[in-house]
């Protein structure tokens, strides 16, 4: 069935259009033309690439047969490409199998891990890594410790099933005696009815007792709890300090706030007087109240006041001093203001401390009161409990006589009932525990062998691994023309060459032998994971380093490998009898784009 293939935008390949045959098909062309690009759409639409057209927005390459359509858009968004669509590969381990072991471009890390000379260990097990090996061996080995436990249990339950039965049996027999001989003493007091209301006068007063004892534990707890509040308040009351000052805070503050005002009203009174004159002054305007006789040294005045002479210095003089009084008043005030507020301050402490006294005093004499009446309480309690106390020990002397035996057979029966009910229900759970250890047994094994079978599975790939690609190797020297005797794969995953009976290095090969090994590599992976069922192609490319007939051979080799073999070929390489594709319709971004991918 043959595959359709259109792309565009993918890798170099602006648009195309190719068909795919069972078999092997080539792509023929020389460089620059897509054929790398062609390699990456194919591996685009199964899931392994991502590889858009650069500038472009998206890309689709799209997959067609006659049963089914697969389409696979890629998608930059914000420097990031994207895979929108669900690929031909639709599982992750299977897309990282055949980009190992099927994908065998020049880009393949099994190829690349080969020309570094690289250990191959971890290209050739990477698959491993998706079967969460070690994870599943520790969930198992949790899993199979738990059915242990509960397979000993079962064991240990087999075990205990005979003694079990044989307590049942011995308990029933217990239980019919005892049964018998409640039903002898019932008989023999059948007409005490006397003793029947002693028994319930008993009870009564029992009844009540139980009530005394709850009300004497309440009282008790109550008296405590009095008595603990009411000694924390004594020593509070204590400990407070209240002073005691023969203070008269109240005359005190108010003959200062008198003094107070006083001193503000001379203030206010001398300012009304300085305030004028010292605007009259500053303003140079004497003459408006009295006459001025100017003087080369100072201006004589008349004082408007009293009318004797004096100087302008002489009147600023006078008025600084003025100043000076009124500034002391003001000080003064503030004093007396800041006394009067000590003394408010002192006379709130008193009061308070005073308030609290009689608050704790009050508070005393309630807890006192409230204890004094808890005790009485209390005591009368205890009086009524010895009053009943003393009924009860009477009375239950004499019903004891007729029935404690009747009692001591109720409680064994009780009790005897209560053991046959419970050795009957671990009867039950012991057959049931029990009868659980075959399946036990049997999951205990599977788990077992899938661990065995689970910690088995990396050697035996491994393994595997190494025999395929000694299997590959032998048909390579059988039908390659090599410069190197034998290449082998250690334990260890190194690459072992030999040439002219000694060990060489992988570096004196050539660089088609290296191409070589680097494939017979990715195919002996490809065989020990069996992915030709998940991986209907294989692909080829970057083989410029094999001579024209290797080439040639290789493709006979693998053709029968995969449904569809897909390589690249140049025009000056001999033509082959595979289908050919044809690339020289395609329309791609640039030869400096192809020159570096083919």
């Amino acid at each position: 069935m043959a595959w359709d293939i259109q792309i565009q935008n993918i890798a170099g390949i602006r648009s195309g259009t190719a068909t795919l045959e069972p078999g092997s098909n080539a792509i023929r062309g020389t460089n620059w033309q897509g054929k790398s690009s062609f390699i990456t759409a194919v591996e685009t639409v199964m899931g392994t690439e991502t590889e858009l057209m650069e500038g472009a927005a998206e890309g689709t390459v799209t997959l067609s047969t006659d049963d089914d359509t697969i389409s696979v858009r890629l998608v930059r968004d914000a420097g990031t490409v994207t895979r929108r669509d669900e690929p031909v590969l639709q599982s992750e381990k299977t897309r990282v199998a055949a980009s190992l072991y099927a994908f065998l471009d020049d880009r393949n890390p099994v190829r690349e891990a080969v020309r570094r000379g690289d250990n191959l260990e971890s290209v050739l097990t990477r698959p491993l890594d998706f079967e969460n090996i070690d994870e599943r061996i520790s969930e198992l080995t949790r899993e199979r410790e738990q059915v242990e436990r509960e397979l000993e249990d079962a064991e240990t339950a087999a075990e205990q099933l005979p003694e079990t039965q044989e307590t049942i049996t011995q308990l029933e027999s217990e239980l019919t005696e005892l049964e018998e001989q409640r039903e002898t003493i019932r008989n023999e007091e059948a007409n005490e009815r006397s003793v029947s209301k002693r028994r319930e006068e008993l009870s009564e007063l029992k009844a009540e007792r139980e009530t005394v004892e709850q009300r004497l534990t309440r009282l008790e707890r109550s008296v405590e709890r009095t008595r603990e509040k009411l000694a924390s308040k004594r020593s509070e009351l204590d400990q407070l300090d209240v002073p005691e000052t023969d203070v008269d805070f109240a005359g005190k503050i108010a003959e200062r706030e008198e003094e107070q005002e006083q001193l503000e009203r001379d203030a206010e009174l001398l300012q009304s007087i300085y305030a004028p004159v010292k605007r009259i002054l500053d303003e140079g305007r004497l003459d408006l109240i009295t006459e001025v006789e100017p003087d080369v040294l100072a201006d004589d005045v008349t004082c408007w006041t009293c009318g004797s002479d004096a100087t302008r210095e002489e009147i600023e003089q006078n008025l600084d001093a003025l100043s000076d009084r009124i500034s002391a008043l003001r000080t003064q005030t503030r004093e007396y203001e800041q006394e009067i507020t000590n003394l408010q301050e002192r006379r709130r402490n008193v009061e308070q401390a005073a308030r609290q006294k009689e608050d704790l005093e009050a508070e005393i004499a309630e807890l006192e009161s409230t204890y004094n009446e808890r005790e009485t309480s209390l005591e009368h309690a205890r009086k009524r409990h010895e009053e009943l106390q003393e009924r009860i020990d009477s009375l239950s002397e004499t019903v004891e006589r007729n029935d404690v035996e009747l009692t001591e057979v109720k409680s064994q029966i009780k009790y005897t009932d209560k053991q046959l009910e419970d050795a009957r229900e671990e009867l039950d759970r012991l057959e049931t525990r029990a009868t659980r250890r075959e399946q036990l047994e049997t999951e205990r094994e599977e788990l077992t062998d899938e661990i065995h079978r689970l910690r088995e599975r990396k050697t035996e790939l491994k393994r595997r691994t190494r025999e395929a690609f000694d299997e590959a190797i032998r048909d390579i020297l059988s039908r390659f023309d090599v410069g190197f005797e034998m290449v082998r794969l250690t334990p260890e995953f190194d690459l072992v060459v030999a040439r002219d009976g000694r060990e060489a290095n992988l570096t004196a090969l050539s660089e088609g032998e290296l191409e070589l090994l680097g494939i017979v590599a990715a195919l002996a992976g490809y065989t020990a994971f069996d992915i030709t069922d998940d991986v209907p192609v294989m692909l080829l490319d970057g083989l410029g380093g094999l001579a024209d007939d290797n080439l040639q051979t290789l493709i006979d080799y693998l053709e029968d490998r995969a449904e569809y073999l897909v390589f690249t070929t140049h025009p000056e390489n001999t033509a082959f009898e595979q289908h050919t594709i044809d690339p020289t319709e395609w329309s791609v971004v640039s030869p400096q784009r192809e020159a570096l991918s083919d």
